[in-house]
């Protein structure tokens, strides 16, 4: 796990699959740490109990018949180290890649903009979708963004301007008309006119023109210069941070000879804010051609991994039970009892909870120690970037306290659930 985590650690590319080797391997080691630590268990309980003459005397007893039953009560209480090394692993890890997505995470629209794709570019296709998002939210503005590329070639370049990259599933710019303009912008002030581009930008930039490369459907591409027209240009201020686009009208595009198609249909969130049953109403009406969403930035997957913690707990308490139940049996307990209280009913579940207390603590304190080793040693090869982009690895909490509150809280549950059955008298 060691190696794994140093090989990793430096911001950069990394193969996926090779990733994913790296991980698996990390994993298995992890597997064998807690394999190892096994047999601790019967030791610890052998340490633990030369310490607990100052404890009350049925935590004391209980805690010696715990560690004289070794055979017993050692294999579930290893159950509950393993299931609680697992559970701090999960969370360690869950935090540590939430914040890397978080980090990675780019919006896909404004904040609480409403996006319908035409995924078949379709004129057709496109009028439903309006037709379905005016009847949903009557009164909205919608604005279209339009996509040239698939009649013949389109590219565009700002000079001293770094644009985002564009892939090639991807259209170049934003092309559209003035609502569109006012969705980037944020602003219905901007100016608009139809012979020129607009850059949006959260930077401070000087722009004159915007220079366009285009071809025709019919032309041959290969080996010849593309031919390009340059267009006057101004530049604007985004109000989202993250808008950093080129619009283009619409009109310049057909002027160009090139047919714009329908790809994306947005309500504008200055106007409206679609909520989650909005969308879910639009969505159920659009189809399966056509899908909307909202951008609500990022989501943190927080009921996932609380779902597996929560299922490796409830195996690492039912451990501890079994531990402390079998840690009783045989004639000794009668004996044990006898001692503590003359079997009054106070005794018998002071002596029931110590035991499976008991049992959880031994467990915990080993779990919980492997755990904080495994989860922070594979934080490295589980946030590895395996993008052709790499994003530096950001610092992440480690939740010292939900770790702190399980190796203390556990213990404590585990003694109350086994004292609320009524005790049978010895």
């Amino acid at each position: 796990m060691a190696v794994i985590a140093w090989a990793t650690h430096e911001d950069e590319h990394y193969d996926d699959f090779g990733s994913a080797l790296q991980t698996l391997a990390a994993i298995d080691g992890g597997a064998l740490f807690l394999a190892g630590l096994g047999p601790s268990a019967p030791w610890l309980l052998g340490v633990l109990r030369r310490h607990t003459a100052r404890l009350p005397p049925a935590i004391r007893l209980a805690a010696r018949d715990v560690a004289r039953n070794c055979p017993r009560t050692a294999p579930p209480i290893a159950i509950t180290m393993v299931m609680t090394a697992f559970a701090v692993t999960w969370m360690i890890v869950a935090v540590a890649e939430t914040a890397q997505s978080r980090a990675g995470y780019f919006p896909q629209a404004r904040s609480g903009a409403l996006v319908v794709d035409v995924q078949t570019g379709d004129a057709n296709d496109a009028a439903v979708a309006r037709a379905v998002i005016q009847q949903e939210l009557p009164g909205v503005s919608i604005a279209q963004r339009d996509d040239p590329a698939h009649r013949g070639h389109f590219s565009l370049d700002v000079e001293d301007v770094d644009l985002p990259d564009v892939e090639s599933v991807a259209p170049a710019g934003f092309i559209g008309d003035q609502a569109l303009l006012r969705y980037l912008t944020g602003d219905p002030a901007t100016p608009y006119d139809e012979g020129t581009a607009v850059v949006v930008t959260p930077n401070d930039l000087k722009v004159d023109t915007v220079t366009l490369f285009y071809s025709m459907p019919t032309d041959d591409d290969s080996g010849k210069e593309l031919p390009s027209k340059s267009i006057p240009a101004i530049a604007v201020k985004s109000a989202d941070p993250y808008v950093n686009e080129v619009f283009i009208p619409t009109k310049v595009i057909r002027d160009l000879g090139l047919r714009p198609e329908p790809i994306k249909l947005i309500v504008d969130p200055s106007a409206h804010r679609t909520t989650e049953a909005e969308q879910e109403r639009v969505d159920q009406r659009l189809g399966e051609d056509m899908s909307a969403y909202v951008e609500r930035g990022f989501q943190e997957p927080a009921a996932e991994w609380m779902g597996v913690v929560a299922a490796a707990i409830a195996v690492a308490l039912a451990c501890a039970l079994i531990a402390g139940g079998q840690a009783g049996a045989g004639g000794r307990t009668r004996r044990v009892l006898l001692r503590v209280g003359a079997g009054s009913p106070l005794a018998l579940r002071m002596f029931a909870a110590g035991r499976a207390g008991w049992s959880m603590l031994c467990g915990t304190a080993l779990g919980t120690f492997a755990g904080c080793v495994i989860g922070l040693l594979l934080a490295w090869p589980m946030t590895a970037s395996i993008e052709w982009d790499v994003l530096p690895r950001v610092s992440f909490e480690t939740p010292w306290w939900a770790i702190a509150a399980l190796a203390t809280g556990l213990p404590v549950l585990a003694g109350v659930i086994a004292a609320l059955p009524r005790p049978r008298r010895p």
